[in-house]
């Protein structure tokens, strides 16, 4: 059986053939015995074991490393399970306590990019939904170097991921959140929204959309700071849907603040002119324009100039109910995903929106307070890697 990987159908035989009722029960052998437990246990890893040996790979000198033949991809690969394991929010807090923060945040400094990328995922992933998580992160300073990367890094997937941690780490973390103000965390969020990577452009919009609705004085910050002109010429581009409903979600939140911010969004930018062209091509049929762009339009029209907008006018909405707002799908504004664009994701769209609001607890409906197997509650992890292991990975892995 050994690398073959367990009797799956002996087991399932011989365990029916103990409990069929067609014969009286016996002393299992001790070869029996040790026949389960072996079939048992190839399959099952310790996953505290596991998580102290990377540990003591990643407390070794890279120079080391590279002298006993260790590669990066090997390296990486490790990193990959490690952030298989912090799923789970209690091997994410047990990591801290086998002596495995302090080199983890060391990767973030490693002189190779897709360490440094991948380093940042495994933060990502264990501060998601994690206070005590967050916390540990935030004392052993592994804020300083994710904002340096996401500043200064010169690989952009460095800086995409590095940016996707920190949305992680200050996200219900007042200090966090501060921690980002006082490093000038919202001049660098503009220049990644006005850079030419996309996936950074939609990461830097995910951020600045929890900021503005987690802390009304920011969405000040971001009119003094001059966010409205780029997001309108964002919302209203060509170049890429995603970004431009992302960035109609950030310019919606700000305009339903009122007094100053809807102010700002009306005089800065050209925002009528923008989005009455904008509607011209939808009209016309010239712009790929999705539901959700359309609903979006509309009800930032209506924030800013109380009125009907002319693709309500003209029939190019789905019925919503009166100072209802839009639900856009978070991969509009997150860095992984995209929304259905095939025939019959469209049909579901429109069946969704147009049903009644199903009640609160309904099935199949995650209600706040739940939580999944790694108990993140209902968010759970976006991106569903699958772990790859190295490093003399446990038999039964891989």
């Amino acid at each position: 059986m050994a690398g073959k990987g367990p009797d799956w159908a002996g087991l399932l035989k011989w365990s029916v053939k103990q409990s069929d009722g067609t014969r009286p029960s016996r002393q299992i052998s001790e070869e029996d015995r040790k026949w389960f437990q072996e079939a048992m246990s190839a399959q099952t890893i310790d996953v505290i074991k596991r998580m102290k040996e990377i540990t003591m790979v990643m407390n070794i000198p890279s120079e080391t490393l590279q002298e006993q033949g260790v590669t990066v991809e090997e390296l990486e690969s490790m990193l990959e399970e490690l952030q298989d394991h912090v799923e789970c929010i209690d091997m994410a807090n047990d990591l801290h306590a086998i002596g495995g923060l302090k080199p983890l945040l060391g990767f973030l400094h490693s002189k190779e990019p897709c360490l440094r990328a991948r380093a940042a995922e495994v933060v990502s992933t264990m501060v998601q939904n994690n206070p005590k998580s967050q916390q540990n992160i935030m004392n052993a300073g592994g804020l300083e170097p994710l904002i340096y990367n996401f500043t200064s890094d010169e690989d952009v997937l460095v800086r995409t991921k590095s940016l996707g941690a920190i949305s992680q780490l200050i996200r219900h973390n007042k200090a966090g959140l501060e921690a980002f103000r006082m490093s000038a965390g919202f001049s660098k969020l503009k220049e990644a929204m006005t850079s030419d990577h996309p996936k950074l452009r939609r990461k830097a919009l995910s951020v600045l959309l929890y900021v503005i609705e987690a802390s009304p004085s920011d969405s000040k910050s971001t009119i003094r700071l001059g966010f409205v002109k780029p997001l309108v010429s964002m919302a209203s581009s060509n170049s890429n849907w995603e970004i431009r409903e992302a960035a109609l979600l950030v310019l919606q939140e700000l305009a339903r603040r009122g007094g100053e911010e809807v102010q700002a969004c009306k005089e800065e930018g050209m925002l009528k002119e923008n989005l009455t062209a904008r509607i011209d091509e939808i009209v016309q049929g010239k712009g790929d324009a999705s539901m959700e762009e359309r609903m979006l339009i509309d009800a930032l029209w209506q924030e800013c100039y109380k009125q009907t907008s002319p693709l309500r006018e003209k029939s190019l909405l789905l019925p919503i109910h009166s100072g209802e707002r839009p639900v856009i799908s978070e991969e509009a504004v997150g860095e992984a995903g995209s929304f259905e664009r095939d025939a019959a994701g469209a049909d579901e769209q429109v069946a969704a929106a147009a049903a009644t609001t199903a009640p609160a607890g309904s099935a199949g409906e995650k209600t706040a307070g739940s939580t999944d197997s790694t108990g993140r509650g209902a968010e759970g992890r976006k991106e569903g890697a699958s772990p790859v292991l190295s490093l003399t990975a446990p038999p039964g892995r891989g």
